[in-house]
């Protein structure tokens, strides 16, 4: 996936519509309905040749040797698949294709995300035995059709076989032989009998297919080692982490600071560590952007697999304790930031959690946003929905230091229709956005309610962040 290019098309100006910037968001999406499509054609392609195989040993044709793929009747089809050029760069095709395919669940992308990362980069082995494939010469096509065409009678052939000459080639060419015409002398032109049999001036001759298929696969391949290799440029460029914070259920925070860095709230950025692995990197959701009066940006990572622990260890060597999160309030934490320019008018926060610590690090600047809301008079333009669906510990987060969101911290799930409803009437024929960060499980749901229609006229526009 060309991320890079995905994401300045999605940014570009050129790109004025939305429909086609929502169609370029799906393009994780395309990418695995491609993948899933390749896996499906594939076992019908390696289906055909199986039965091919058989085919070409027992019906061998000793007429036309050339277009025989197998060596003599009767020859064992398994030499067809492991002995020959496009027999075994397809049987390592399908053995690649096999190992992307199962390392690509879910299971073991959350379990070892390592086995998901190399194995997928075998795509380029994939191309490459792919171009190999075709190779071999097995498709063919004949050269000579109008000294040969298809149907024709051949009668040195004929009588080579010792079968009877039709009786209207006897009566045209009656002292006809199998010996070539007098040089001094032209070949009679073709017989035409009942309009459908000619004869035949020489054997067919057949040549291979000219390979295309680099063709087809030479383009996105160059477009993708591009964008890698201007991957790898921007990479060169010297990142400073500037702070590394621990957070209560195994958060991690990463504030850094790079020259000429610009980024919105909403983007993400690709980690790369080469201490931890020369090839694997990871996206992660900027929590803090970068402003006019600071150039501190960070990201916010739940230590959950294998390089993400190692990540972890690498990191905390230099620790300390602090507390910033959120792009979208980031962005308003400086004074010289105003709050005009943007269109946002209304923000519905709504977070849900397991433990009670998750929003302990998250808790001083709920307070804060509050107290500088209440202070310039807007106190409805932030909506904070706290719901905790375990009830263990839950007076821990109230006292008198997080007085402000004692009403705001609920016990269960949110009820996600009722909370639709009211959005949607006390914003009657608008569009709201809604962004979804968590499980498929609530994601579909969102998305089901999004889609549904409301008796108020309000439009909701689905959106979704999932790196998984």
């Amino acid at each position: 996936m060309c991320r890079v290019l995905l994401a300045f098309l999605r940014g570009s100006q050129k790109v004025a519509s939305k429909k086609t910037r929502r169609l370029l968001d799906k393009s994780k999406t395309f990418h695995v309905t491609c993948g899933v499509t390749i896996c499906v054609f594939s076992v019908l392609h390696v289906a055909a040749h199986l039965v091919n195989a058989l085919n070409f040993s027992e019906n061998f044709n000793e007429d036309f040797l050339a277009l025989n793929a197998a060596n003599y009747r009767g020859e064992d089809p398994r030499n067809l698949l492991f002995a020959t050029v496009p027999g075994l760069t397809g049987v390592i095709m399908v053995l690649v294709l096999f190992l992307m395919c199962t390392a690509s669940t879910y299971a073991i992308r959350v379990s070892n995300y390592d086995i998901f990362w190399y194995t997928h980069n075998l795509f380029f082995v994939f191309y490459m035995l792919l171009m190999l494939h075709v190779s071999g010469g097995v498709l063919k096509y004949q050269t000579n059709l109008e000294e040969h065409p298809p149907g024709c009678f051949n009668p040195n052939k004929t009588l080579r076989e010792n079968m009877t000459v039709p009786k209207a080639f006897e009566e045209t060419f009656p002292d006809y032989t199998t010996e070539p015409f007098p040089e001094d002398l032209s070949v009679p032109e073709p017989f035409v009998q009942n309009n459908f049999m000619r004869i035949c001036s020489e054997e067919p001759k057949f040549q291979s297919h000219f390979p295309e298929t680099w063709f087809w696969i030479s383009g996105p391949l160059c477009l993708y080692c591009v964008e890698r290799l201007y991957r790898y440029i921007r990479s060169n460029k010297p990142v400073t982490i500037t702070s590394v914070i621990s957070h209560p259920s195994n958060v991690l925070e990463v504030r850094m600071v790079k020259d000429d860095f610009k980024a919105r709230p909403g983007q993400y950025v690709i980690l790369h560590c080469p201490r931890v692995s020369a090839l694997e990197s990871h996206p992660f959701t900027l929590t803090m952007c970068p402003t006019d009066t600071k150039a501190t940006f960070g990201v916010h990572l739940k230590v959950v697999g294998d390089w993400t622990e190692r990540f972890r260890d690498v990191l905390l060597l230099h620790s300390n304790q602090d507390t910033e999160i959120l792009p979208i309030f980031q962005q308003r934490r400086y004074p010289n930031d105003g709050w005009k320019c943007y269109k946002l008018r209304r923000l519905y926060f709504i977070w849900v959690c397991r433990d009670i610590e998750s929003f302990r690090w998250f808790a001083d600047l709920l307070c804060m946003l509050h107290n500088k809301l209440w202070q310039e008079n807007r106190p409805d333009y932030v909506n904070i929905q706290l719901y905790l669906s375990q009830t263990d510990g839950v007076q821990k987060i109230i006292g008198e230091k997080y007085q402000a969101l004692n009403s705001r911290l609920l016990i269960g799930r949110p009820p996600w229709k009722l909370l639709f409803d009211e959005i949607a009437k006390c914003n009657r024929r608008k569009t709201i956005g809604v962004f979804c960060c968590g499980p498929n499980k609530i994601s579909k749901i969102l998305h089901k309610l999004s889609n549904s229609s409301n008796p108020y006229g309000t439009r909701f526009e689905y959106n979704k962040e999932s790196f998984s």
